[in-house]
């Protein structure tokens, strides 16, 4: 999975949950790849408007969804800390490829956390 976009590469996903000893590291990477397997689609096929970006962080946030399983296995969940990181990062993504329109709330709709 090659992301050519510098700004994405050079972006530290999750950072803050990671200094935070509640997330467990793990998971963190699970969501991370999320994040980076959203910026790679993005990449290989880009989205031609914003429904077509909806359409790709959908998914991705149903990704995030069954991850909540595995936070809770941990003694860990995606509570409002975590809930507006994972956000933020899903406005991240959408800026860094172009889409600075999106909406927040759109962006991650499905989420059930």
């Amino acid at each position: 999975m090659s992301i050519t976009n510098q700004q994405v590469n050079e972006h530290a996903f999750l950072q803050m949950m990671y200094e935070d000893p509640y997330f467990p590291n793990h998971v963190l990477d699970k969501g991370t790849e999320i994040l980076r397997r959203l910026c790679a689609q993005i990449e290989a096929e880009p989205p031609a408007d914003l429904t077509k970006l909806y359409e790709l962080t959908q998914r991705a946030t149903e990704e995030f969804n069954a991850l909540e399983a595995e936070f809770e296995a941990a003694d860990s969940e995606i509570e409002t800390t975590a809930r507006e990181e994972i956000c933020e990062e899903f406005c991240f993504i959408a800026d860094a490829y172009g889409f600075e329109d999106a909406d927040p709330e759109e962006l991650t709709a499905s989420r059930e956390w």
